[in-house]
């Protein structure tokens, strides 16, 4: 079988293969593998890899179709392949990025210092969805806000790897890393028997080590509770298999209450049973009821008093999605000078804040030329790309902007790298991001790779599980 047919145009990066169809050095091994492959055989492998999704129960769930049931893991077997010589640039860039992003959170809740230095405009702070007044004088432990991140990155057809955007309030994904990476080894055994694909099965070794690391004063042996919304959410999957992993206890918030000493217990059928650190998996806003939404019935109450109090460590902390925001990543660049004195190592994409009249205009006159982001949502919810919309959605869109400029921001549409992918059959191009996930604690650890995501209709730029998109293993190879 040969690849060469895979490629797509002559305006993308071809994760795989070089502009002439020859294998990049760090996929030589694969693809002298894939050669020797039948497309039959080709695609058993990938009906097998499907068997095992289900027979493993590895799900997902869509709430935007109106039914919200549990969907197999969309997963390619053919793997996206970076070199480690590569990686360990974007290895360093990314830890430099969550040590200033750090830094700048533990800022804003205290002196202010790049507000008042005029590096970072007050007005945004002021309107910012995420800032958390509630949180202002807190002190976590190491000074470290953003414990658990997934940083997606992109790479443009000129071979650059950039970052597109800092997800820090609960970043989804880092299970499916885990199982992709199972069921490639049995996929391609005899290319893990053959070459260096760097490990990522110490994640959850790292995560306990790093939840370990942030544990109230003198607890040595802390208890970890990993805390979900319940089994209707759509990363319930990874929850559990994360607290199972963890050798944590999977709670709701009625599992939990807080004592009159401001600590946390859980409700055990041998009594109540302290919890020193908590891993949560819902948004601030459902957190604690007595500070946040009253009605909510996903949380504990007094559990913020708790946290204030240095009783309870909360990874990812309150109040850290204040740098979760599509318009304050523009600024991270000058964060990171600000609070390094060094030069980003790893690339922004070009931001348009639309909240700059300047800024807005361009952006209403070029709309259709631009990738225009809403600052808070996820998933691909908002995402408008402009050569492919509609004129009735480009002017939805602008009304929307001039309504509320602070909350858009645009960007050039990059032609997102490519890996060959088996859709319908046959093998083509699609697009594909990847997510690393970063821990921060006493010390910080980032995936080998990460979750590779491709979209699979042909031509899409979105990759987002929730719209349709699927994944990949993502091999760091130690080439020559």
């Amino acid at each position: 079988m040969t690849m060469a047919h895979v490629r797509a145009d002559t305006h993308t990066w071809d994760e795989l293969l070089a502009p002439d169809g020859t294998p990049r050095p760090a996929a030589r091994a694969l693809l002298d593998q894939l050669a020797t492959l039948e497309h039959s055989e080709l695609q058993e492998r990938q009906t097998l890899a499907e068997l095992d999704i289900l027979t493993m129960g590895i799900t997902f769930t869509v709430y935007s179709d109106g039914r919200g049931i549990d969907r197999a893991w969309p997963f390619d077997i053919i793997p996206r392949v970076i070199a480690a010589s590569e990686w360990r640039g974007v290895e360093a860039g990314l830890k430099q990025r969550l040590r200033a992003i750090n830094m700048f959170i533990d800022d804003l809740y205290h002196e202010q210092r790049i507000i008042a230095d005029g590096v970072f405009p007050a007005e945004l702070l002021e309107h910012s969805k995420n800032f958390r007044h509630e949180c202002i004088g807190a002190n976590p432990v190491h000074g470290v806000w953003a414990h658990i991140s997934g940083s997606d990155l992109v790479r443009d057809a000129d071979g650059t790897m950039y970052v597109l955007e800092d997800n820090l309030r609960v970043p989804s994904g880092v299970s499916y890393v885990l199982e992709n990476r199972a069921i490639s080894k049995r996929v391609f055994a005899d290319l893990f028997a053959r070459q260096s694909i760097l490990p990522v099965d110490s994640y959850t070794d790292e995560l306990n080590r790093m939840l370990v690391s942030i544990a109230p004063a003198g607890i040595t042996n802390p208890t970890i509770a990993v805390l979900t919304p319940g089994i209707y959410n759509s990363a319930y999957f990874e929850h559990s298999f994360l607290a199972q992993r963890l050798g944590a206890v999977l709670v709701e918030g009625a599992d939990m209450v807080v004592g009159d000493d401001e600590c946390v217990y859980m409700r055990t059928i041998g009594g109540l049973e302290r919890v020193h650190v908590i891993y949560r998996r819902i948004d601030d806003e459902f957190l604690d009821p007595e500070v946040f939404r009253p009605e909510s019935t996903l949380g504990v109450p007094g559990l913020m008093r708790a946290w204030r109090a240095g009783n309870v460590a909360i990874a990812n902390a309150p109040g850290a999605g204040v740098a979760d925001d599509k318009v304050v990543y523009a600024w991270v660049p000058d964060i990171i000078r600000y609070y390094t004195g060094e030069e980003p190592l790893l690339a922004n994409v070009l931001t348009y804040r639309c909240h700059y009249p300047d800024e807005r205009t361009y952006v209403i006159d070029h709309i259709d030329q631009l990738v225009v982001k809403p600052a808070n949502e996820s998933g691909g919810y908002g995402l408008l790309i402009g050569d492919r919309a509609t004129r009735s959605e480009l002017d939805a869109h602008i009304a929307l902007i001039e309504a509320d400029p602070r909350n858009w921001v645009a960007q050039p549409i990059l032609a997102l790298s490519t890996v060959p992918t088996i859709c319908d059959g046959e093998i083509e191009p699609r697009h594909v991001d990847l997510r690393p996930f970063i821990l921060s604690g006493a010390s910080s650890y980032v995936t080998a790779g990460g979750l590779t995501r491709v979209a699979l209709r042909k031509g899409s730029l979105v990759v987002n599980s929730s719209q349709g998109g699927g994944s990949k293993d993502t091999w760091i190879v130690e080439a020559e």
